[in-house]
């Protein structure tokens, strides 16, 4: 009995699982994406503000009661559009009333040119003294200078009637009206609206001494034939698709704050741009290197600096990178790959250097225009 009871209890034994026994780690899901090797432009980054070219207040320049506003705002005008109209009235009876006082002034001057002429007909036969002649010279020229006067009036008197009529100076988009038809506006008045020029734009970004030296060599090398472009991004991550050149640089340092401020023209012919926007300026010099890119979204910093995950017979490598800069989603790679491997983009918060991974594609970031 006691031999079987031995027996069963070492079978029992042999049968039993090894629950001791390591398992084998699974593989890690990640999603990946190649390092792809592209033409790259170099460009210096800054922060910068968008300008008209040309920035008018709309003023009366005679008082009156507004009558007319003859535009839409937010429009876009051209020079000499009647923007207001004041009522004329008043300044129409101004009118006449400075050519009625010229014809009276003219009238005058034609009696006393005929009086002086008589005049000196009699003194040549000593018939009237050299002192009344003297007398109708006088009276004939203050006639004259009352006709210059008269004329002189009347042609303020015209002006300030044609300034019933507010035009655009400069062709642009106007803004808000600031007085409805009916009220009162004159010169002491505040603008009435104003007019922003939209194409082309200026953009202004102050720079550093160290960046506007370099800014300042890529110009000349630029002035010997080589590229040199200036280009926006707006706050949202996109790229404006138009680029632009400097066309001014300040002639002195703003010692407050160390920098030059450098001026750039912007083509805008969809009006895209607006007055005043803040964008970030790419001054792009040089001609374009190839280099490698990947998405940021695979960036991983530690204490040692920057490092991406990449995918090498199936298990995951650590690849140290030296950074050279963004292009829109992606990060440019100065050292650290060559080019194609496959980085982890998706899934490297659980990885370790060399666990098994399961790779598959990721979707590429769409890079905005």
């Amino acid at each position: 009995m006691r031999l079987l009871l031995y027996v069963a209890l070492l079978l029992g034994v042999i049968t039993q699982p090894q629950y001791g026994q390591a398992q084998q780690p699974s593989a890690v899901p990640v999603a990946t994406i190649a390092a792809e090797v592209r033409p790259i432009t170099r460009a210096t980054d800054f922060v910068g503000r968008v300008e008209a070219m040309d920035h008018v207040d709309i003023r009366a320049r005679v008082t009156g009661v507004l009558q007319q506003v003859l535009f839409k705002e937010g429009d876009l005008v051209k020079e000499g559009d009647v923007l207001f109209r004041i009522e004329p009235d008043t300044f129409d009876a101004a009118v006449l009333q400075a050519r009625g006082a010229l014809l009276g002034a003219q009238g005058q001057y034609a009696n006393a040119t005929a009086q002086r002429a008589r005049t000196e007909e009699l003194a040549k036969t000593d018939t009237a003294s050299r002192s009344t002649l003297d007398q109708r010279i006088a009276a004939e020229k203050i006639a004259q200078g009352d006709v210059v006067t008269a004329n002189a009036n009347l042609r303020t008197a015209e002006i300030n009637l044609g300034y019933t009529q507010i035009v655009a100076p400069i062709s642009g988009e106007i803004g808000r009206s600031k007085f409805t038809k009916g009220n009162v506006v004159g010169p002491n008045s505040d603008a009435l609206t104003e007019i922003v020029s939209r194409d082309p734009m200026y953009v202004t970004f102050p720079v550093s001494q160290r960046d506007f030296l370099k800014v300042k060599n890529e110009e000349e090398r630029r002035e010997r034939g080589q590229t040199f472009t200036i280009r926006i991004r707006f706050s949202d991550g996109s790229t404006y698709d138009q680029v632009g050149r400097i066309n001014f640089i300040d002639v002195k340092v703003d010692r407050a704050t160390d920098t030059v401020s450098l001026r750039a023209t912007m083509p805008n012919p969809n009006g895209t741009l607006i007055d005043g926007q803040l964008v970030r300026v790419l001054v792009e010099t040089g001609k374009p290197e190839e280099r490698v890119l990947v998405p940021q979204s695979a960036l991983i910093v530690d204490q040692q600096g920057t490092y991406v995950f990449a995918v090498e017979d199936g298990k995951a490598a650590v690849k140290r990178v030296k950074l050279g800069g963004e292009s829109g989603p992606f990060a440019i790679i100065d050292n650290g790959l060559k080019g194609g491997e496959q980085v982890v983009v998706q899934g490297m918060e659980s990885l370790r250097p060399g666990a098994t991974v399961n790779a598959s594609p990721a979707q590429r970031p769409a890079e905005r225009s």
